[in-house]
């Protein structure tokens, strides 16, 4: 997702201007960055923390020619989500998991669970997996939909 579209959603959302909106985005974005700056933490409840660390010195290797370089130590902002967000993320992951055990044809009725699982999970027992009466989708007709994110 962009900046854009965050700034039409939330547009769309309480009725302002784009214009408006992208000024208040902004402003939002410009204040974390020099609180970073001036502080080097800022703590957004029940979302999460930037914080500035010192990343120390280190000999790394170019990957092209394998020769070793220095790399000088720098600042850069660490980010380490709040609890909810932490949650909201794991049921998303939770539910793609059954979703692609669905697919594969494996899923079970939640009857099978133990009452002490979370919800989602496999029994620790599986019973023996019924021959799959239609061919496996090919990895070039599969498309996820989420595309996978780098943290950072």
């Amino acid at each position: 997702m962009t900046k854009k579209e965050i700034v039409k959603a939330i547009s769309e959302h309480i009725g302002l201007t784009q214009l408006k909106t992208k000024e208040i985005v902004q402003k939002t974005f410009d204040a974390i960055v020099e609180t970073l700056v001036s502080e080097k933490r800022i703590e957004l409840r029940n979302f999460g923390v930037f914080e500035v660390k010192k990343r120390a010195a280190r000999k790394a290797r170019n990957p092209r020619t394998g020769e070793r370089v220095d790399v000088a130590e720098k600042y850069v902002v660490t980010f380490k989500p709040g609890k909810e967000m932490e949650e909201r993320v794991r049921q998303m992951d939770e539910a793609e998991q059954r979703a692609a055990e669905q697919r594969r044809g494996d899923a079970r009725p939640e009857a099978t669970q133990t009452p002490s699982q979370p919800p989602g999970r496999p029994a620790a027992t599986k019973p023996a997996r019924p021959p799959q009466s239609e061919p496996a989708a090919s990895a070039a007709s599969y498309s996820p939909q989420y595309a996978s994110e780098s943290s950072g």
